[in-house]
């Protein structure tokens, strides 16, 4: 089940100084491969690599994968995770996200042919739009507004699936994707504008939960952990050339709920909540069907929703020393 590979094998991951970039930096390493980083810094943090800067089996190359780029490295594996992947973020650079999963995937789609490399995509849950299937399986081709404001990142992830399978069937290259389902955990910006880290620093500053909307709609949130470990199975399984997973969490919750959780943890009460306008397109309800997953890689979330998100306050906590409330057990 598990990828052959030399001793030597490295994997270049796009997007590596991001969220789940440098995860993936260090999963791998922890797994004795070579791992070639390469980001932009747009909105990824040179800070969640810093640590890593004395293993001689990493390297860190600052690049915009829409341009032009050489890499003289042997490459076994390809990650292509460059992309704003918060709606803040891909609100504000709609035009560098579209290039980003068009001309970066196909940049890096052509590293992967010239190398003979495998190649896995990091799609996204957004595909499904606002689903009118529920849960989302695989099959289900979504529900999406292709020129509204969202646009921008989900017809990117659409085309880049799209660009994708079509090296696969037309070249043969050996390719993957992962539709990944809302994940948080550490290294997260506060900032980003995803609802756990902005739930996370109003609970630590004692300031009022922005909700958008009545909060009744769901999201269904997987730990970092458990996603990396998803991840890894479905880029080193031999069998999966052409497959397409989707990697998440099924426990669903309403905002409100995750609200009242994350009060609870900082150590407060109710939450002091302000309501604000639900965006354009902001979908309903999201859960993913994973059977897939659970029957092809053997793969399911262990990181139950309270102790992923305990572990994430901790975490912001520790950089918030002023505010330096107790995180509940």
């Amino acid at each position: 089940m598990t990828h052959q590979r030399r001793s030597s094998a490295t994997v270049l991951i796009t997007g590596a100084a991001g969220f789940l970039g440098s995860h993936l930096c260090d999963y791998f390493l922890a797994r004795d491969w070579r791992v070639l980083g390469i980001d932009s810094l747009l909105t990824g943090a040179a800070g969640n690599l810093a640590h890593l800067g004395g293993d001689r089996r990493f390297r860190f190359l600052r690049q915009d994968v829409a341009r032009p780029f050489v890499v003289d490295d042997p490459v076994d594996l390809i990650l292509h995770f460059a992309c704003p992947a918060s709606p803040r973020d891909y609100l504000r650079y709609p035009i560098h996200t579209l290039k980003v999963d068009s001309v970066g995937a196909l940049r890096t789609l052509g590293l992967a042919k010239a190398r003979q490399a495998r190649y896995l995509l990091a799609s996204t849950s957004e595909v499904y739009g606002d689903p009118q299937v529920h849960p989302q399986p695989e099959a289900y081709w979504g529900h999406v507004n292709p020129i509204g404001p969202r646009s921008g990142y989900d017809e990117a992830k659409r085309f880049g699936e799209a660009l994708t399978m079509a090296h696969h069937r037309s070249y043969g290259l050996d390719t993957r994707i992962a539709r990944i389902f809302n994940t948080y955990g550490p290294r997260m910006r506060a900032g980003d504008g995803r609802v756990i880290p902005q739930f996370i620093t109003h609970a630590l500053a004692g300031t009022p939960f922005p909700v958008h909307g009545d909060g009744r709609q769901t999201r269904s949130f997987c730990f970092v952990d458990d996603l990396v470990d998803g991840i890894y199975r479905l880029a080193t399984d031999d069998g999966l050339a052409g497959e397409v997973f989707n990697l998440g969490n099924p426990e669903e919750v309403t905002l409100l709920e995750l609200a009242e959780t994350v009060a609870a943890l900082v150590g407060g009460g109710a939450p002091d909540i302000v309501h604000r306008p639900l965006p354009q397109d902001d979908p309903t309800r999201r859960r993913p069907d994973i059977r897939k997953a659970q029957a092809r890689l053997g793969w399911t979330p262990a990181v139950p929703l309270r102790e992923g998100l305990r572990r994430t306050i901790a975490w912001f906590a520790s950089r918030t020393p002023v505010q330096g409330r107790p995180v509940s057990a």
